[in-house]
């Protein structure tokens, strides 16, 4: 099952903020001109295929429906509701109990949690009803304590000076069941009211990830979200050939039923999510403009491969495909040597435009000379797939560009 849905908590008064708050939203705080703290989450949510968002509005959620209302962020649609009277985290969520789906990602828009969510949203299971994302820290006083036990949720404990380190916080992104629902009967705090009756029956998971981790409740958090945040989505990218490195080429692949992933390629994926890399897909796809499939068809075969990666954890950023050719029997697609066709490097280049691509450190895998030529066009590093295992040449790349630390 994949997951599609992510809603995300703007509710908070902030009040540790001061006057920061009296008239803005907290995660409407602005971390650079033009640039909001929730813009960042945003992207990371949408850029991970989860493409229904619903924000939860409350304190000043006028200012959140005129600034994302009916907004798309990738292929992700926004929707905000706003709650009548503040109702805590929990009955912000039974508000919206009718446009939920049966499983749903959750996150605080307080909060940048960089993770493969992904991989937290992977494989929903009847018998648990939420799965929390963990992040140890050192000094876990300011947040309070989770304990696990193997991947069950076994306690909680409260904010307290005293409280020593390292220990398991609750990163503020979490997996849950509309089930959760149940438990819900009025205002309350999902976390303080829910988790732990959650954790006392056995229907609590938890999963630990080391990404990067900030949240703006205090004004020297703020700060340091203001001097780090609009660098953070600047990161390499692994740009990869689809027919021949990510599935076996059977020639003018296209139908659903003959996706037959090479070995190791969807791990391969993976491993990109889980250390930070953009991986974007480049294609040529000249069998639309040879009569022999059309677009829809081919974005059919890419919802499968998103479908079965998501089974894994893992997803793909972007798609960039190339249908012209020069003896093409579509006349609109009939261009010669159109430039996003390999071994030209106008998908790559478009790729750099449109996203936040550090182009050092980034690479391309192809299974071809068209793959490497279009490669070196666009001054990429790059190597050639001639067979064996995807994720162990991926792993090779990663290593030779030393990419900075996500």
């Amino acid at each position: 099952m994949r997951v599609r849905q992510a809603v995300v908590l703007v509710g908070g008064k902030g009040t540790r903020l001061g006057e920061l708050t009296q008239g803005t939203p907290k995660p409407l705080l602005e971390v650079a001109p033009r640039e909001r703290f929730l813009d960042a989450l945003l992207f990371e949510i949408a850029r991970s295929g989860l493409t229904d968002i619903l924000l939860l509005a409350g304190h000043l959620g006028e200012q959140v429906e005129e600034a994302y209302r009916g907004r798309q962020i990738g292929e992700a649609r926004v929707r905000v509701i706003r709650e009548p009277h503040p109702q805590g985290t929990g009955g912000a969520l039974r508000f919206a109990a009718d446009v939920l789906d049966p499983w749903f990602l959750m996150a605080n828009g307080d909060s940048l949690f960089e993770i493969n969510f992904r991989e937290l949203v992977r494989l929903p299971d009847p018998s648990f009803t939420g799965r929390l994302a963990l992040r140890e820290v050192p000094d876990p006083a300011r947040y309070g304590a989770v304990s696990l036990e193997g991947e069950r949720v076994v306690g909680f404990h409260e904010k307290n000076p005293d409280l020593k380190g390292p220990a398991l916080i609750n990163g503020g992104v979490y997996l849950l069941s509309r089930d959760v629902l149940s438990g819900i009967t009025g205002p309350c705090s999902i976390e303080a009211d829910i988790f732990p009756k959650l954790a006392a029956q056995g229907r609590l998971r938890g999963k630990t990830f080391a990404g990067y981790f900030l949240d703006i409740g205090l004004p020297d958090t703020y700060d340091q979200a203001r001097r780090e945040i609009p660098q953070r989505k600047w990161r390499p990218c692994a740009f990869l050939d689809r027919d021949g490195v990510l599935n076996k080429d059977q020639g003018y692949t296209h139908r659903p039923a003959d996706l037959d992933w090479l070995p190791g390629a969807r791990e391969a994926v993976k491993l990109l999510n889980d250390v930070g890399y953009y991986v974007i897909v480049v294609t040529n796809q000249a069998g639309i403009g040879r009569g022999h499939y059309t677009e829809e068809d081919m974005h059919k075969f890419h919802q499968t491969m998103e479908d079965q990666l998501a089974d894994i954890g893992a997803h793909l950023d972007a798609i960039y495909f190339c249908p012209f050719h020069k003896d093409a029997q579509v006349e609109r697609y009939r261009i010669a040597n159109h430039p996003d066709r390999k071994p030209n490097p106008g998908m790559i280049r478009k790729a750099m435009r449109d996203w936040p691509i550090q182009h050092k450190g980034s690479f391309l895998i192809g299974d071809s000379q068209s793959d490497i030529d279009s490669a070196t066009a666009a001054g990429l590093d790059h190597a050639r797939y001639e067979g064996g295992h995807v994720r162990a040449l991926v792993r090779q790349m990663i290593d030779r560009q030393s990419p900075k630390a996500t």
